[in-house]
């Protein structure tokens, strides 16, 4: 009964111990170096025109770019759960293929097919339209990185759904849409919310795609995590730790409205 309670294994304990060293001691040290500064210079830095706007392209590129994936990924599970056809198994690798390869390397093979003669760039380029070292390449970037987050955590669930549910709406007249809408839709929800959580934070915290594909020009698409680096190299460890902590706080503030919408979604479900 007491173990019950109060876990006292060692399982518990290591698990406790390892989240402490991995998660609470960094970000403890985290906020207290920022806090060493002093409120007045702790708002100055991070109220900073700059600052705010790296702030600005950062959360809201990585928001656009995850809601975007929460729809091309749900889309693409269903095709991969619901269709048979030739290469879907190439399909599969290749939709995991932004998990194993180097950020780096991305964002070298992202502004090479993004460039103003690059196979895509160069399309787009007679029409005024440049995405690579622009706002547009950030996007593209965080896009890339994060759409396997939905694709693997809608498709699991699509599979586990009974079909029965769907042919009994059929037969009482529902449209197909009618059908996603209202009987599929409420099911996958939840992990709809959760694929775009992870691949929002995923995004937020990217840098070695961005770096590579964007100009990381200020006031035009300088990321919040490019310019904690740029502090880190003029030796501005204050600068760089209230950015740092600012972009903490803020992800941790999205992150509990996407669980929140995730909570409200299950209790709709059931």
């Amino acid at each position: 009964m007491l173990q019950a309670v109060f876990p006292v294994s060692w399982p518990w304990w290591l698990t406790l111990g390892y989240l402490f060293l991995m998660l609470v001691l960094p970000i403890a040290a985290l906020v207290a170096k920022a806090s060493t500064l002093g409120w007045a210079e702790f708002w100055r830095i991070a109220t900073d025109p700059l600052a705010l706007s790296a702030y600005e392209v950062t959360f809201v590129t990585a928001l656009l770019a995850a809601i975007v994936n929460g729809v091309m990924g749900t889309l693409t599970a269903w095709v991969l759960v619901r269709y048979a056809f030739p290469g879907k198994k190439l399909l599969e690798g290749l939709i995991d293929l932004p998990f194993a390869l180097p950020t780096a390397v991305a964002g070298l093979t992202l502004a090479t097919v993004y460039s103003s003669n690059g196979w895509i760039g160069s399309l787009l380029a007679p029409l005024g339209i440049r995405i690579a070292f622009t706002r547009w390449g950030v996007g593209v970037a965080m896009l890339f990185i994060s759409f396997p987050f939905v694709v693997r955590t809608v498709q699991p669930v699509l599979q586990e759904l009974e079909p029965d549910v769907e042919e009994a709406a059929w037969s009482l007249g529902a449209s197909r849409w009618q059908t996603f809408c209202r009987v599929v839709l409420p099911q996958i929800l939840p992990s709809i919310l959760t694929g775009v959580a992870l691949g929002f934070s995923r995004a937020v915290g990217e840098y070695g795609s961005i770096v590579i594909i964007a100009a990381s020009i200020p006031f035009q698409d300088l990321i919040a995590a490019v310019l904690v680096i740029q502090r880190l190299e003029q030796y501005d460890y204050a600068g760089a730790t209230v950015i740092g902590t600012v972009m903490l706080v803020i992800s941790f503030l999205l992150l509990a409205v996407i669980n929140l919408l995730q909570g409200w979604a299950s209790r709709h479900e059931t």
